[in-house]
């Protein structure tokens, strides 16, 4: 979908169309983007920014508050359409999913053709526009599906994948953070051509597994299988400092992923119990601490103050060097198997 909750509240509140518009939480304190309007991203807002930074890029940003009651609503209308067209849907998020459409409903021949009719029937009953990616795996459609935002088809038969993939950026596979982006540049790989050129044995020692995958990838080879069947398990953020620092000077890192974190799951309809603090050493020591409190975290903020009095959890001599940090929701549950407080105690 298209900048999805934005989008809906463009659809329901006229006043609302052609102006940027961020939904999400207060500039004031630590609010987050959780979507941003076309309009907005012209200011260079986009989701898991801090609110009060994406006010400074764009002094005309309307901010409106999440409801995601509302979007849930819409995300069932369009992944019931999903479902009638074929039983293959693997959801990703509220507002993105895989789908198999080697044998469909409609009976139609041509994976284009579906796309299309799918595209016009959530336009019809909805009111919202989606953007899709037709290709002879995951990997391909993910990436074909970003190609022609908003409301945009875009196609990758097997026969091109490869002179598609050539000059494509390895930053835009999906898994290539700045972190990755920064150390393949380092050997002077800057596209998936460049992967090509590596021996695939090389990657893996350096990268371990995940540089065996994107040998593969540049070669646009992905033999996962569109999984009906696959409920979100954990979300996590985590980045790599410039500098290595002390656990005393962690904790505006770990709120800034926080808030990246909390707006990721904010886009699925089951609920992350335990929150997980992770560390990384100059030594590349990992640690890792977690805490499942009584109730699952209800803000953005208070995923942050947890995931900061986890630091206290850590017994290594204070002078000790980190290098990375990373915040993670886990043990999701669907809504209704997560317990309720009491209402009187």
């Amino acid at each position: 979908m298209d900048a999805f909750y934005a989008s809906v509240e463009q659809r329901d509140d006229p006043s609302l169309k052609g102006k940027p518009v961020a939904v999400g939480g207060s500039p004031t304190g630590r609010g987050v983007v959780a979507a941003a309007s076309y309009e907005a991203r012209k200011f260079g807002v986009y989701s898991a920014m801090s609110m009060a930074r994406a006010v400074r890029l764009c002094p005309s940003l309307v901010i409106v508050r999440s409801d995601f009651s509302k979007y849930r609503a819409a995300s069932q209308q369009v992944f019931s359409i999903f479902r009638e067209v074929t039983p293959l849907v693997e959801g990703l998020s509220l507002d993105e999913a895989y789908l198999d459409v080697t044998e469909n409903a409609w009976g139609e021949t041509l994976a284009t053709a579906v796309a299309k009719r799918v595209k016009a029937r959530i336009l019809e009953e909805t009111k919202l526009t989606a953007s899709a990616g037709v290709a002879p795996n995951k990997f391909l459609a993910k990436i074909a599906s970003d190609w022609r935002k908003p409301d945009g088809l875009f196609v990758i038969r097997p026969e091109q994948a490869q002179a598609f993939l050539a000059p494509l950026p390895v930053a835009k596979i999906p898994g290539v953070g700045k972190v990755m982006d920064a150390k393949l540049e380092a050997l002077g790989i800057r596209t998936c051509a460049d992967l090509r050129d590596r021996d695939p044995d090389d990657l893996e020692r350096r990268f371990g597994r995940y540089g065996r995958r994107l040998a593969e990838l540049a070669l646009g080879i992905d033999e996962r299988p569109v999984d009906p069947d696959q409920p979100v398990q954990s979300i996590s953020a985590e980045d790599t400092f410039e500098h290595d620092v002390t656990l005393a000077e962690i904790e505006p890192m770990i709120r800034r992923l926080a808030l990246k974190t909390w707006a990721a799951s904010r886009k699925t309809e089951r609920i992350g119990r335990t929150v997980v603090l992770k560390l990384k050493t100059r030594e590349f020591r990992i640690l890792t601490r977690s805490l499942t409190p009584p109730t699952p975290p209800k803000s953005e903020r208070e995923l942050a103050d947890i995931a900061a009095s986890l630091r206290g959890h850590v017994d290594l001599p204070p002078t000790t060097l980190y290098r990375l940090v990373g915040v993670g929701l886990g043990n999701f549950r669907d809504a209704d198997a997560v317990p309720q407080p009491e209402l009187f105690e």
